[in-house]
């Protein structure tokens, strides 16, 4: 039996994403060779690296002023290109900090410059997301994280700011319609709702590129990968393949589609751990719940064991919580259909008849 995979990544992908994956490995589109060892220089990958770019163009209707990346490393990499790419020497970035993955683009950031973090919610254990906060006059950019996987919080709305925003979306992206013109840069790993492990999409505003007056290696200047078409070196083939595929799918579907699925898987669960005597979010401002990371506990921690035990048992793999959080975390990506959220929903209503 499949089973329910609500690990927040890598994530579940669509049946019919994996079929075709699995097709192109033993042979890529009749060609004789797998997707695994056919030339990055060929122009039957070129033709995949070029439609997965137009693909991310249309979904998010990019001005011809933005360029598209596909880039190795993960969105961990981009913590520190976005500063070495956009703040200048002496200057200063803003950052809104609200999990784990904030902190850790706060961290790199601090080596290449002034960072005035504008609001936190560490004191709560990132347990809701700051609402009045200022972004300094003097400030390069706003860097905020979109979703936070290990917190179950998200931003259903980007802030208003007089500098560009940067926006890491490796959990959210392409989860709604979204206009993406609000941000300057968006970045996010694949291996949540785009594709596999192993690479990372970074759109980028070209004007703000070329401005830090400060010596960049190559391999980490967003100019050289837009020059050379994301292929300075050799790319992730098969993540960039499995991107494409995906993306394919998300088309298909509509952003529109694929975002009032999600809100109604969300609010399934949401109004069961409402409802349910056993169980309670941890996120303590409703309006900030993720729709793609649902995190709540036992009221009774010493149930929390059990009803694991009874979730693994019906092949519901995934849920434990992140350490810093306990409890329990369901991630519902893109390719978690609503019957899946809904037998998860049943066990914790057959938690509740045993135990309560």
């Amino acid at each position: 039996m499949k089973k329910l995979n609500f690990y927040s990544g890598p994530a579940i992908l669509p049946p019919s994403v994996l079929e075709k994956a699995a097709q192109a490995v033993l042979d890529f589109n009749g060609s004789g060779l797998s997707i695994l060892e056919i030339s990055h220089r060929s122009s039957a990958f070129q033709e995949v690296i070029d439609g997965a770019s137009a693909l991310v163009r249309e979904l998010y209707e990019l001005p011809t002023d933005y360029e598209v990346l596909f880039l190795t490393g993960g969105a961990s990499t981009q913590f520190p290109l976005i500063p070495y790419n956009l703040l200048p020497q002496g200057g200063t970035a803003a950052y809104l900090e609200t999990g784990q993955w904030a902190e850790n683009a706060i961290k790199e950031a601090r080596l290449f410059g002034n960072v005035a973090v504008v609001a936190s919610s560490r004191e709560a254990n990132f347990s809701y997301i700051p609402k009045q906060y200022n972004v300094p006059s003097n400030a390069t950019y706003l860097h905020v994280t979109t979703n936070n996987t290990i917190y179950g919080t998200q931003l259903h709305s980007i802030p208003q700011s007089h500098c560009p925003i940067v926006a890491d979306m490796s959990s959210d992206i392409f989860s709604r319609p979204f206009d993406a013109t609000q941000c300057g840069v968006i970045y996010a790993g694949a291996q949540k709702n785009m594709g596999a492990a192993g690479t990372t999409v970074v759109i980028v505003r070209k004007d703000l590129l070329g401005k830090t007056n400060r010596a960049i290696p190559t391999m980490f200047d967003y100019q050289t990968h837009i020059a050379k078409g994301s292929m300075f070196n050799t790319p992730p083939v098969f993540a960039i393949y499995v991107s494409y595929l995906t993306l394919q799918w998300i088309k298909q579907r509509g952003l529109a589609k694929i975002g009032s699925d999600n809100q109604q898987k969300a609010d399934t669960l949401y109004a069961e751990i409402d409802r349910n005597s056993l169980f309670a979010t941890t996120v303590t401002k409703p309006e900030d719940r993720s729709q793609m990371n649902v995190t709540f506990k036992c009221n009774k921690p010493e149930q929390e064991q059990t009803f694991l035990d009874l979730a693994t048992q019906n092949n519901c793999i995934g849920i434990k919580g992140y350490r810093t959080v306990g409890g329990f975390r369901a991630s519902i990506y893109n390719a978690m259909d609503l019957a899946g959220v809904q037998t998860l929903v049943q066990l914790m209503q057959h938690f509740e008849e045993q135990y309560a």
